[in-house]
């Protein structure tokens, strides 16, 4: 069994038109499935679909029809004790880092919020002692330093923001982490940086990601495979380095070919690499 399944799901959202009320369509027909340890890489330009699929994967909307099970349960019909069972097992990393996080409250506080809300099942001792030293473990594990637990968001650059976001994520050791375009909002080379953490930590934890982007490039170096949307339907999918040699569809060729070359011996200027 796969760790998510999407089954034929459907998102519909109201809308008027005139003096009539009708339903609009942001997904349609949809299905797909990530296997435990994998990177599904989920690629199309704004507007295609693409968060709105993350959202019912999260229990964050449910689908209008279809279905959405991740480790065999079925996020629209998870009583409320499962659903925080599920809560657990998926995180979020979205595309915004600093909007991620709440300006009131220091790192310290952001990063051990979620043993605070899930202590018993956490399993984590809530002195202040106890928490800093877990609190510091996280931000080496994401490349920052102890200090930065007493810091606010608006002290940290967008990248600093951006692995605060993903250690909070990593704090409850989830199975499955849902990035949603968590580069797009950050330098070329701040985000190359971004993506080679998310490969070692996926290496070192065994983590399963839904990496959602509109770059063919990022989505091809990171994912194991490749789930193309245009226009809330999936179009095409595959093995990454299939897909990309031989694209079935015109859609999909066309987001190859908008990708820029670079010259011979310049693969490493863009900062990825394997770590």
């Amino acid at each position: 069994m796969a760790l998510v399944e999407v089954e034929s799901v459907w998102k519909s959202y109201p809308r008027r038109a005139g003096l009539r009320s009708e339903e609009r369509s942001v997904v349609e027909d949809v299905s797909l499935s990530i296997e435990a340890g994998e990177t599904l890489g989920l690629v199309g330009e704004s507007g295609s679909g693409k968060t709105t699929v993350a959202r019912m994967i999260l229990g964050l909307a449910a689908p209008s029809r279809g279905a959405v099970r991740v480790g065999g349960v079925d996020v629209a019909k998870a009583s409320g004790a499962e659903m925080r069972r599920l809560r657990r097992k998926m995180q979020p990393v979205f595309q915004d880092p600093y909007a991620a996080l709440n300006p009131r409250m220091n790192i310290f506080e952001i990063v051990t919020e979620p043993w605070l809300i899930h202590r018993r099942e956490a399993g984590v001792d809530r002195r202040r002692t106890v928490l800093r030293a877990r609190g510091a473990e996280l931000m080496r594990e994401v490349g920052l330093e102890e200090s930065a637990l007493a810091r606010h968001p608006h002290e940290l650059s967008g990248g600093q923001r951006q692995r605060v976001n993903i250690a909070r994520a990593l704090a409850l050791r989830p199975a499955l982490l849902i990035l949603d375009e968590p580069v797009s909002a950050l330098d070329v080379s701040v985000g190359a940086q971004i993506v080679n953490l998310l490969r070692r930590l996926q290496r070192e934890n065994g983590l399963t990601y839904l990496f959602i982007s509109h770059s063919m490039p990022l989505v091809r170096y990171l994912s194991t495979r490749i789930a193309v949307m245009e226009r809330g339907r999936l179009v095409e999918s595959g093995e990454t380095e299939a897909l990309c040699a031989h694209p079935q569809k015109a859609y999909t060729r066309q987001l190859i070919a908008a990708t820029p070359e670079l010259p011979a011996g310049a693969a490493g200027s863009s900062g990825l690499r394997s770590v």
